[in-house]
């Protein structure tokens, strides 16, 4: 009897760490995806060194998820960051723990790990089928693909989506799939940018003269939480680490008004040391030798600090050491979800099984990017996919089980 054919829709992280299980399990599996070349996404990520996952304890691990930790914890579990680094050095990629924390290959890309994945899925015996645009299901139930000789279709015993969010759409992932979702039923919160940059109305001053200019050594604080990190100037706003993780509560901010943002220059220095500082300084100085000398910040920081005081400086020391902890950067919007690092939103958990089936679609299962999840960079992005990937694997073999038990009796 031949293996029970499973489509997987999707070659990044997640579509292929199902495949993997699946395969292991000796089932027959097709990937499908729209692009040329499998994993596009996760290719641009080693451009950064590929950040795999994350060294910290795993509770607090769990709860970058934030709101859907819970919903996660049962595949984080079965596959925790440390399997991850298993997995890698299996493929031949030993991992190594960063100042950070963070963990990466040693060889810091992601072609030499994703090479000898794809050779080990085909030795597994899984068969990728490029070219193929996913359209949705026709009315006999079978899937629909537009590729280059025309439409074909499959009639799977299982299918999983491992379609992606919308973030970076030319490397594959464009949010396509929230429309035939939609269609059948299931419930998709809407997609928006997360890791992303965000809109400040610079003065043409600041924008001329720092734009690609990094502020180094700053802390953030937005919606009570406060992140240390470095922030690049852009010509339309800020992006960067300490950005990208405020991302969920600038996103909220903004969505329910204009946000702003407190930027503290120099986060190792307390007030009253800051304002002795300056009080002990010649007067002479120009405010910005001032800066340099007394305060200790770059000609990008107290460019920054001129955008918050406007035409007026404040004479007194205190005052000024106070501003200087506390830039105010008005938030104006959020950059395009097709430059953020992921998306937020997603097929609701109200919808998806504890298998990851999902519930008004029976023999259809979700992983990835798809579902609503957000998590800041750090290697929860990956890690996530990763396991849920394999959790819907889990599920399809469980699916499978049933129906063997079904029929038998």
């Amino acid at each position: 009897m031949a293996p029970p054919h499973i489509a997987i829709i999707g070659a990044g992280p997640a579509g292929l760490a199902a495949a993997e299980r699946l395969t292991q399990a000796g089932l027959c599996v097709h990937i499908h995806d729209r692009m040329p070349s499998p994993a596009r996404k996760f290719l641009m990520a080693g451009r950064g060194g590929l950040n795999l996952t994350h060294s910290e304890p795993f509770e607090l691990f769990l709860a970058r998820y934030a709101e859907a930790a819970d919903r996660l914890r049962p595949a984080l579990e079965r596959f925790p960051p440390q399997a991850l680094r298993e997995w890698a050095l299996e493929l031949g990629e030993e991992t190594f723990i960063g100042s950070s924390g963070r963990v990466f290959p040693k060889s810091f890309k992601a072609s030499p790990l994703l090479r000898a994945w794809l050779a080990r899925l085909a030795r597994q015996g899984a068969m990728l089928m490029p070219r193929q645009c996913w359209l949705g299901w026709d009315d006999t139930g079978s899937l629909v693909f537009e590729t280059p000789e025309g439409r074909s279709t499959a009639r799977p015993q299982a299918a999983i989506l491992a379609l992606g969010g919308a973030s970076w759409p030319r490397l594959g992932s464009n949010g396509g799939w929230v429309r035939i979702l939609r269609e059948k039923g299931v419930q998709v919160r809407e997609l928006s940018p997360s890791n992303m940059g965000v809109h400040v109305n610079w003065s043409e001053l600041f924008r001329n003269r720092f734009a690609g200019t990094p502020l180094k050594r700053i802390a953030l604080t937005c919606g009570g939480a406060r992140v240390r990190g470095e922030a690049m100037v852009t010509q339309n706003g800020l992006e960067g680490g300490a950005i990208y993780a405020l991302s969920r509560r600038l996103r909220h901010e903004v969505q329910s008004g204009m946000s702003t943002l407190l930027v503290d220059l120099r986060p190792d220095m307390d007030v009253t040391a800051l304002t002795a500082r300056i009080e002990a300084a010649s007067p002479k100085l120009s405010f910005s030798n001032l800066m340099r000398k007394a305060a200790g910040l770059s000609p990008v920081a107290t460019g920054l600090l001129r955008e918050a005081m406007g035409q007026e400086r404040p004479e007194n020391a205190a005052t000024l050491a106070h501003l200087i902890k506390t830039v105010p950067v008005a938030i104006t919007g959020l950059a395009g979800i097709s430059r953020a690092i992921s998306s937020a939103g997603g097929i609701v958990w109200d919808d998806v099984g504890e298998d990851y089936a999902l519930r008004p679609l029976p023999g259809t299962f979700a992983c990835g990017e798809m579902l609503d999840w957000d998590a800041p960079t750090g290697g929860y992005l990956l890690q996530a996919c990763f396991a849920t990937g394999r959790a819907a694997a889990e599920g399809v073999l469980a699916h499978l089980g049933q129906m063997d038990s079904a029929i038998s009796r």
